[in-house]
């Protein structure tokens, strides 16, 4: 269920070896399994997981298990420009095991408690969508049960399907049905990728969403304040993204591409946006699929979404700079 990370993902160019300005990810990066890291890291985790069982279940086309070592290998040879100096490691991959679903969601967040307790924050490379509810299980875990907990989710779709089994389309509402002190708020909803059930179930709990035809680069500081008035009703944030959100054009790698998805660009500064708040403990990626790629574009497109979470983390004024140019 648990593989060591693999050291030979982590090659590129190298400018200086002496140099930190010159550091590329691959030059940066650590690595070790989970039971050898020290008490208190303070830094990143990158996490896989690789799992597609919850995308079979939900009858989508397969291959997002390889996302995880794809995007490291992408990853690798960015520059390391991220503005805090702290560590960042890498801790191997959670394998899901044939259909052993729920009791890899379950590892997941074993471990994904396991790294927030030791101060490292979790950047969680999935993996299909099921990859969000072994995420959150490590999330709960870690803040308690009593904690205000508010899941954002970058998607075209709800997830929030009735199924006999749980898959990549049922997670929030397993937790909004079992989690009085969780709230969701969905970013780039497309109007026929979701059924008037879907819609109505959204609305039933209480489920605040963000058609993906508003979300453009005009208009993100309206939409920034919807996710401001959001976050302040919740202790903790959870940050997930859905790489279907986009458009097929800029992610065709994913198991269900959309025609009218979200421009990459809007999607980065929600990323930076989120990212920027003091209340976000972790993120993941999902539902790239390198099988279903098109010259590496779409697990490209995930590195530097990775790469740009990591480097917005708490860093409100670069986020207040970017509102400010926007209106002017």
């Amino acid at each position: 269920m648990y593989t060591l990370p693999n050291k030979a993902l982590w090659t590129g160019r190298v400018d200086s070896e002496t140099d930190p300005a010159t550091f590329r990810f691959h030059q940066v990066v650590k690595h070790s399994s989970v039971d050898e890291l020290a008490d208190k890291e303070n830094g990143f985790s990158l996490i896989g997981f690789e799992s597609e069982e919850g995308v079979r279940r939900n009858k989508g086309r397969l291959g997002a298990k390889k996302a995880p070592d794809a995007i490291r290998k992408a990853l690798a040879p960015i520059p390391y420009n991220i503005q805090c100096s702290v560590p960042t490691v890498d801790v191997g991959n959670v394998v899901c095991e044939g259909e052993n679903l729920e009791q890899a969601q379950a590892e997941l967040g074993s471990y994904v408690n396991g790294l927030l307790a030791k101060s490292l924050t979790p950047i969680i490379l999935g993996g299909g969508h099921e990859t969000l509810y072994g995420h959150y299980l490590g999330v709960r875990e870690f803040i308690g049960p009593d904690a205000k907990l508010g899941l954002i989710n970058i998607d075209a779709h709800f997830d929030m399907r009735e199924a006999e089994q749980p898959s990549s389309g049922t997670m929030f509402r397993q937790i909004l049905e079992s989690d009085a002190n969780a709230g969701y708020l969905v970013l780039g909803i497309q109007p026929f990728g979701n059924t008037k059930a879907l819609f109505k179930k959204a609305d039933e709990l209480n489920c605040a969403y963000i058609l993906a035809e508003i979300l453009t680069l005009h208009n993100l500081p309206e939409m920034t304040a919807v996710i401001d008035a959001f976050s302040s009703q919740y202790d903790y944030l959870l940050l997930t993204l859905c790489t279907d959100s986009l458009a097929a054009s800029a992610a065709p790698g994913v198991s269900a591409p959309s025609p009218f998805g979200l421009d990459p660009l809007v999607v980065r500064q929600l990323l930076r946006h989120v990212a920027s708040k003091q209340k976000l403990l972790s993120f993941d990626i999902s539902e790239v699929n390198p099988d279903l790629d098109i010259q590496e574009k779409t697990v490209k497109l995930a590195a530097y979404f990775v790469a740009e979470v990591m480097d917005s983390f708490h860093h409100e004024s670069d986020i207040k700079e970017w509102h400010d140019d926007s209106r002017t």
